[in-house]
C-alpha cells in the first residue's frame, strides 16, 4: 500500500507491506516520522487519516487516550488496508544518511538471568546480524502478548548477532509476566528497530553525563561500553548516576566496576535507605549516595557541566525531574539532552 504523509514542512511517500505498521514502514523508508516509545504507550506518533482505510492492531493501547479528534490514530499500531493519505502536526525530515536503518528482525531467547528479585537480563540470538547505535532500543513482541514493548540494548557490537536487554517485572504487564513465567527460554520473538534518538557517538567530543533509574541503566551500559572501547575517557570526562531504591534493587555493580577509568565516575543513588556499611568496601571503584538520582546528580555535578552531553533513561517521573535539573540548574540547552522516555 502507498502511504502519503503530509507534514508541516513537506510530504513523504513510501510503501507499506500488508500487515505492516505505518510508523515502521515509514522508518524503514528513512522518513523521520514522529515517535517516542514506538509501542503504543506515549501517543507521540499520533496522526490523522485524510483518506484510505486502516486497521487498528491494538485498540486497548494506552496511547489511545491521547486521540481526541475524529480520524486520529497511532501510527505505531495501525496498518493500512488500502492506499492512504495521512497528516502529522510536526515537521518531518529524512533520517540522517549515516543512521542505522530500522527494519523487522527476529531472534530466539537464549538466556534469562535474574539480576534482582524483579529484574532479569535477557539474551536474544538474532536470525540475522544487525547494526545499532549505542543507546538505542528495540520494539519487541512476545508470543501471545498483544502489542510490542520497548527495551534498550545493554551491549554494543557492530554488527551484533546477539542482543541483551534488561526487563523489570511489572504486575499485570503482558511482556514481563510472560518473561518471568518461565515461558521465554527458547521462544522466538519478533522485533523492530533499532529505534531511539538517545545515541552516543565518540566523534561528538563531549563529556558524558548519564542519569538512569532502575532498568533504564540498560542503554547507559551500551553507551559506556562503546565509550570505553573507543578510548573516549582518555580525552573526556564521564559521569554515571544510577538510581535504585535499595541495595537489594542494585545490579550490574560488577560490570560497572569493570569499566573503571580515572575520568569515569560512577555513583549509585539509593532513594529509600541509607548506604549500607560495607557497600564501598565491596565495590571500591563505585561511589554510593543517599537520595533520588536526580538530586544526587544535581549535588555532585555542580560546576561540572562544561561541554556536556547528557543522556537520561528510566521511569517518566525520574526523567522529567532530571530534565528540570539540567534545564534550570545546569542551564543546558535542549540539544545537549538526549532521552527515550518509556511509559
Amino acid at each position: 500500500m502507498r502511504i502519503q504523509v503530509n507534514a508541516r514542512n513537506r510530504a513523504f511517500q513510501f510503501e507499506a507491506a500488508a500487515g505492516e505498521k505505518i510508523l515502521y514502514a515509514g522508518l524503514r523508508a528513512q522518513a523521520g516520522l514522529p515517535y517516542e516509545c514506538a509501542t503504543g504507550t506515549c501517543g507521540t506518533c499520533k496522526a490523522k487519516l485524510i483518506s484510505g482505510e486502516l486497521d487498528d492492531g491494538w485498540p486497548q493501547a494506552p496511547g489511545r487516550k491521547y486521540l481526541k479528534a475524529e480520524g486520529e490514530f497511532l501510527m505505531c499500531q495501525s496498518e493500512a488496508r488500502t492506499d492512504a493519505s495521512i497528516e502529522v502536526a510536526s515537521f518531518v525530515y529524512p533520517m540522517d544518511t549515516g543512521a542505522c536503518r530500522a527494519d523487522a528482525l527476529a531472534g530466539t531467547v537464549r538466556s534469562v538471568r535474574a539480576l534482582t528479585h524483579d529484574v532479569s537480563a535477557v539474551g536474544v540470538d538474532l536470525e540475522a546480524p544487525c547494526e545499532f547505535d549505542a543507546g538505542q532500543f528495540m520494539a519487541i513482541k512476545a508470543p501471545g502478548v498483544q502489542g510490542m514493548r520497548g527495551y534498550s540494548m545493554v551491549n554494543w557490537d557492530q554488527p551484533a548477532r546477539r542482543l541483551e536487554f534488561v526487563v523489570k517485572r511489572k504486575p499485570g504487564g503482558g511482556f514481563s509476566e510472560w518473561l518471568f513465567s518461565g515461558a521465554a527460554a527458547g521462544a522466538r520473538v519478533e522485533m523492530f528497530g533499532p529505534l531511539g534518538k538517545a545515541t552516543f557517538y565518540p566523534a561528538l567530543q563531549k563529556n558524558l553525563l548519564c542519569i538512569a533509574g532502575g532498568s533504564g541503566v540498560a542503554g547507559m551500559m551500551s553507551i559506556l561500553s562503546r565509550a570505553c572501547r573507543e578510548g573516549h575517557f582518555d580525552r573526556h570526562d564521564g559521569y554515571l548516576f544510577f538510581g535504585v531504591r535499595t541495595m537489594r534493587d542494585a545490579f550490574f555493580l560488577e560490570e560497572l566496576s569493570a569499566l573503571r577509568h580515572d575520568r569515569l565516575a560512577i555513583t549509585i543513588a539509593l532513594s529509600d535507605e541509607d548506604v549500607p556499611e560495607g557497600a564501598a568496601a565491596g565495590y571500591p571503584d563505585l561511589t554510593f549516595a543517599r537520595g533520588l538520582v536526580h538530586e544526587v546528580a544535581k549535588r555532585e555535578m555542580a560546576g561540572r557541566y562544561q561541554n556536556v552531553r547528557a543522556y537520561l533513561a528510566g521511569p517518566p517521573p525520574a526523567v522529567d525531574a532530571a530534565i528540570r535539573v539540567l534545564l534550570l540548574e545546569a542551564k543546558l540547552t535542549g540539544d545537549a539532552i538526549r532521552y527515550d522516555k518509556f511509559s
